[in-house]
């Protein structure tokens, strides 16, 4: 049951896959298996963030959550100018760069924001999803092997 765990932290806003893969590598996955493990685990949100965000919207909107809803989405929109610079290549530069506040999550966010095709969003923001996860597995490997030379 360790790759659920992998899983259900890779598909977290906060976490993605920052934290699924050094925990998939934590558990004892060889890098080819938490790299697997936990892109799929990010890809899992995406289809239904970018299906029914609308929905979301509305829902929270209602609630208490609004005002930190509309604190996401302010601190969203201030991202949206390397989508605006180069389009959907931009939202998959976006997802790619795996730091705070760029991962999936934000990459739907902002391409609903921006009313962009679901079809092609979904396309790059997986495919900035595959490259973040790259990223992160090897700066994961990289900071393991300075643990082994320790």
């Amino acid at each position: 049951m360790d790759w659920l765990k992998v899983v259900v932290v890779s598909a977290l806003p906060i976490s993605e896959l920052r934290g699924g893969i050094p925990l998939a590598l934590y558990l004892g996955f060889n890098p080819v298996e938490a790299y697997a493990i936990s892109v799929m685990g990010n890809l899992l949100p995406i289809p239904f963030l970018l299906l029914f965000l609308s929905l979301i919207e509305k829902i929270v909107l209602k609630t208490p959550l609004s005002s930190i809803y509309l604190k996401i989405v302010r601190r969203t929109e201030r991202r949206k100018d390397i989508i605006d610079k180069y389009g959907y290549l931009g939202l998959t530069l976006f997802v790619a760069i795996p730091l705070p506040v760029t991962g999936a999550w934000t990459g739907c966010l902002l391409a609903f924001l921006l009313g962009l095709d679901k079809v092609k969003s979904l396309v790059c923001v997986a495919l900035g999803v595959a490259l973040a996860g790259i990223v992160v597995l090897a700066t994961s490997l990289g900071v393991l092997s300075l643990f082994k030379l320790g």
